[in-house]
């Protein structure tokens, strides 16, 4: 019977706790930057629209 690789169970487990951690991140980035476009008054310009 073969042996079980615990240092490969191991980092399968880290990278999937990464995984986790910057889907949660970039999830909560998202609701930042809504949050924030939904806060911004539509009568003021940002930089990136155009002033013509």
């Amino acid at each position: 019977m073969a042996k079980p690789n615990y240092s490969f169970e191991k980092r399968q487990r880290e990278i999937a706790a990464k995984k986790q951690k910057e889907e949660k991140l970039a999830k909560k980035q998202q609701a930042r930057e809504a949050a924030k476009a939904a806060n911004q008054p539509a009568g003021e310009h940002t930089p990136s629209d155009p002033l013509e």
